[in-house]
């Protein structure tokens, strides 16, 4: 074993939470058509899916100590002797057994997709009712909304959002690339980020307090393609 080696298996596993990440939004995408058609079986079928969302979450947050841990030891062997890496894998082992034995299942409710599928199906639920009890003779084939209802534009870019977030603290709105890059330039600066929406009194937004908004993705998607038809 060698540093180089243990540096790449490191990197493909975050290569790997990705692809869980994208497995995850897939996984409540499809929850979500579930909620618009009204599946007679929803209930159930919704509770399998959060069975998944919250073993992805457990996945990734195994990847995430794991790979802290082993940053942790090789940084700690990078300065000595190289005879020590052969101590690496038990080290590690040690380390990673006792940073699992304090976390809880329950904090899983906590991953940001967890809360993301969560809310988004909470949301798309509340739509539908709303529109059920408007009985609106213009709904759209996959998810029924106006302007009116809903504001699509990002705060910052004056845009049609493309990848809507959700702050949880104000419940607004941003384009998440966007939202990243002012939180990133106000780090650099060394202040905090003030809610870009005008009015609002949130004045710490934080990346951890941002989750995907799916439903109004979603319903940007289906606005473009009501323009494209028309």
């Amino acid at each position: 074993m060698s540093l180089s080696s243990v540096h790449g298996t490191l990197s493909s596993l975050k290569t790997c939470q990705t692809d869980i990440g994208t497995g995850m939004d897939t996984i409540t995408d499809v929850a979500l058509d579930l909620v618009e058609t009204q599946d007679k079986n929803m209930t159930t079928s919704i509770k399998e899916m959060e069975a998944m969302i919250l073993e992805c979450a457990k996945l990734d947050r195994e990847i995430n100590n794991f790979v802290d841990v082993m940053k942790q030891a090789t940084s700690e062997i990078s300065t000595q002797n190289l005879e020590s890496m052969v101590n690496l894998s038990t080290k590690a082992k040690e380390l990673f057994r006792d940073r699992m034995s304090r976390l809880s299942d329950a904090d899983l409710q906590n991953h940001p997709k967890v809360v993301a599928f969560k809310d988004n199906i909470q949301n798309s639920s509340s739509q539908g009712n709303q529109n059920a009890e408007e009985n609106s003779d213009e709904m759209d084939d996959e998810i029924t909304v106006t302007q009116t209802q809903v504001n699509l534009t990002c705060p910052l870019t004056k845009l049609q959002m493309v990848n809507p977030v959700k702050n949880k603290k104000c419940s607004h709105n941003y384009d998440q690339e966007a939202i990243l890059s002012l939180i990133t330039n106000k780090q650099k600066q060394k202040k905090t980020c003030c809610c870009p929406v005008v009015g609002c009194a949130n004045s710490d937004v934080r990346q951890m307090d941002l989750v995907p908004d799916q439903v109004l993705r979603r319903m940007i998607q289906s606005q473009k393609r009501q323009g494209t038809k028309t």
